[in-house]
């Protein structure tokens, strides 16, 4: 009997970690949003302000310091300190200073905890199978933030108050160390074990990553930083004010905002799922591009939908919901598949070092400037238009990129030899 590739059980490992790190975290924290504005009484521009400020003073964090550690290593400090950012949450007062200390806090812990060292690991360990492996591994995301309003954050506040359960998110983030350090393994060579499992005879050399001026000089670096910074700051904008859009347009009762709320993250997030294993399994056979492509394309088409949904009208809710997380489960998930295409997978922790945090400012800057354009208009309707049209700008960047990307490192530097042999 065939002994199963441990790849693959990092890959289950990892979809309990990433779900942990990330999904329950970033999703399940606008569900408090409402509550500061009752309990502190800050505006939206306060509350969105602490992202982006944090986002922009951490650039220098992903460049700087991921690429030279061990990614399990990242995953258990980075956890820690997402941990105790919410313990902080759910003890600060109403000062802001407090509030967007703790921001950096968290900011630092996704950064080494979140996508960078999940899709590092992840690509070390594949090269035939990587897009359903990837996609396995952001399905974590998508169940656990699918869970994060309705199933841990909405339960929890009806027991202890909305401060006990950002203590209680904080805490749940423990739950990742037993795995990181008894299942994780950064790399196959680690466990004497190759890529997919090959036999050491028919596996290829790795060659030398890339620098970052190599990826600067790159056109195709430029559009994928584009294109992933416009979408990702659309759908950032669409998750971190989804509550308040809902409060506007008529969910004024607590209780039935929370649920519609809660409602409305699991069906992004569990469609998110779906989208990120068609997605995964087409971008193994078709060209990333048009993959890519289509799924940005939908984004945005989905993000006015939003403006649809009041009370009672359920059927908007399900279809703006089931549609936009489709789009966005692939949408993350495909930046490092087409990196590691572009740049190869030797160079792709410098090049989502770099990706990243651009994508992180769009993620966090335009929930920010869509609050001042509330307050400037006096409602979402055009902001939200704003957001689609924002989105739409990066499917067209991503439209721009070449349609294939530089062969996988490991294979391209065999070829050398390949030849050599053949003469």
């Amino acid at each position: 009997m065939q002994k199963t590739f441990y790849g693959w059980w990092v890959t289950l490992a990892t979809f309990f970690t990433f779900g942990l790190a990330v999904g329950i975290p970033y999703y399940g924290g606008p569900f408090f949003y409402d509550y500061y504005m009752q309990t502190f009484g800050w505006t939206r521009a306060d509350i969105t302000l602490g992202f982006p400020i944090a986002a922009t003073f951490t650039l220098w964090v992903g460049p700087l310091l991921v690429h030279r550690f061990s990614p399990r290593r990242l995953i258990l400090v980075g956890t820690a300190m997402t941990g105790l950012a919410f313990v902080g949450f759910g003890t600060m007062g109403g000062g802001l200073g407090l509030y967007y200390g703790l921001w950096f806090l968290y900011i630092i812990g996704y950064i080494f905890s979140g996508p960078i060292p999940h899709q590092v690991i992840i690509s070390q360990w594949f090269r035939k199978h990587r897009g359903k492996a990837m996609a396995i591994a952001y399905l974590g995301v998508g169940v656990f933030g699918g869970l994060s309003a309705k199933f841990v954050a909405k339960p929890l506040t009806d027991l202890f108050g909305f401060q006990g359960a950002l203590i209680a998110i904080g805490s749940l983030m423990l739950l990742v160390w037993p795995i990181t350090l008894f299942v994780l393994r950064d790399r196959p060579a680690d466990m004497g074990l190759m890529p997919d499992g090959e036999s050491s005879a028919t596996a290829l050399p790795p060659a030398a990553p890339r620098d970052f001026r190599y990826l600067l000089r790159q056109r195709a670096f430029w559009l994928l930083a584009l294109g992933s910074f416009a979408s990702i700051g659309a759908i950032g904008s669409v998750n971190q004010h989804m509550k308040l859009v809902f409060l506007e347009q008529g969910y004024t009762d607590q209780d039935q905002l929370d649920t519609v709320f809660g409602n409305a993250t699991m069906m992004i997030l569990w469609s998110s799922i779906g989208g990120r294993l068609f997605m995964g399994w087409a971008a193994d056979r078709f060209p990333k591009k048009y993959v890519m492509s289509i799924t940005y394309a939908l984004v945005a088409g989905t993000i006015p939908l939003l403006l649809t949904v009041h009370p009672g009208s359920e059927i908007s809710l399900y279809v703006f919901a089931v549609l936009f997380g489709f789009g966005m489960g692939a949408d993350y998930m495909l930046i490092p598949l087409m990196a590691a295409e572009h740049f190869g997978v030797n160079t792709l922790a410098r090049s989502m070092a770099i990706i990243l945090p651009t994508d992180t400012i769009g993620q966090t800057w335009f929930p920010y400037l869509v609050s001042i354009l509330h307050g400037a208009v006096g409602g979402y309707k055009y902001a939200m238009l704003a957001v689609f049209g924002l989105a739409a700008l990066g499917a067209l960047a991503i439209v721009m990129l070449p349609k294939h990307g530089q062969k996988d490192e490991s294979v391209s530097s065999a070829e050398p030899q390949r030849m050599a042999v053949k003469r």
